[in-house]
């Protein structure tokens, strides 16, 4: 990608510090509190409306600006580590991405651990994907999006649906998803200095919290280790200055291996979805943009395809 702009690296040292604080205690519910209290100035753009909705009994939000096309939607799934994270603390970037994209966006508050471990968030979001398909949205104009634990949501969601025999969405956007919880890339230790936010301990206590006394490498929980065959194309954003960014880079790779069509940008000098933080970081702003071309691609794709019905 381009240089790195200076934004971007005042962003580095500044979440070095908000971090450790956000992160000092070790009670997850204060930890998420901070969380939700810190991302109270990533206010939605004054073009969005916002509305509540029952997605099936899962807590969710349609957020949608002037140009969206009311029968195309993102389903945004959020990051947090599975345990903090919210429609609260994602507003600003779902809506940036719907507006890219010109669609609908329904971002949904799935269940959190340790309140609700594995396998509540992945029940949930499967839960609005099926309501969606049941309120008349057709799966070719569905796109599933999420970051963090939010991007590994949305592939053990694609893997469930796949396997239930489900129609599946038109693609899938993955922003520095967390797709191994066994912490075995090489990325978290050598990129543990250069990380500010997603340190090894940060990581084994939002993955203890959710697998509980499963095995880490359950498919569901570090989607990694699924077999990722007949999944609709992938585009996956990650910064070179992750933690987890081999675990982008090996899913791009066993996800090819298994005929699924990916688009992996490594973004040169970023932090952990860098895309938050678009009000001010002009890297951000541009990836945004190259996701909705990506969203865009995908429905005109599958428009222009014999049928519109998944056949995945």
């Amino acid at each position: 990608m381009s240089s790195v702009s200076w934004q971007a690296r005042i962003l580095k040292i500044l979440m070095q510090y908000q971090m450790a604080y956000l992160l000092k205690s070790d009670d997850p519910l204060i930890r998420r509190a901070r969380i939700e209290k810190a991302a109270s100035f990533l206010k939605s753009p004054p073009d969005a409306v916002s509305e509540p909705v029952n997605a099936g009994g899962v807590p969710s939000e349609w957020i949608t600006t002037p140009a969206a096309d009311n029968e195309q939607v993102i389903l945004y799934l959020h990051g947090g580590g599975y345990y903090t994270g919210s429609i609260n603390t994602h507003r600003d970037l779902v809506a940036r991405l719907g507006r890219a994209a010109r669609m609908r966006v329904l971002a949904i508050d799935y269940r959190l651990a340790p309140e609700h471990p594995y396998p509540a968030a992945a029940e949930d979001a499967t839960t609005a994907y099926r309501w969606l398909v049941a309120t008349g949205y057709e799966p070719a104009n569905i796109i599933i999006a999420g970051d963090s634990s939010g991007g590994g949501l949305a592939l053990a969601m694609l893997v469930n649906l796949r396997d239930a025999g489900d129609p599946l969405p038109a693609g899938a956007v993955c922003l520095s998803p967390w797709t191994d919880l066994a912490l075995t890339g090489d990325s978290v230790k050598s990129k543990a200095k250069a990380d500010p936010i997603n340190k090894p301990n940060v990581l084994k206590f939002g993955a203890a919290l959710y697998a509980g006394k499963l095995d880490l490498k359950t498919p569901l929980i570090s989607p990694l280790y699924a077999e990722l065959r007949e999944l609709p194309p992938l585009l996956i954003q990650v910064g070179t200055e992750e933690t987890l960014l081999d675990d982008s880079t090996r899913l791009a790779e066993r996800a090819r291996a298994a005929g699924v069509e990916v688009t992996l940008e490594i973004w040169k000098g970023m932090i952990h979805v860098f895309q938050l933080y678009a009000r001010f970081l002009p890297d951000a702003r541009q990836a945004i943009e190259g996701i909705g071309v990506f969203m865009r691609q995908r429905i005109e794709s599958e428009a222009r395809s014999p049928s519109m019905e998944n056949t995945w």
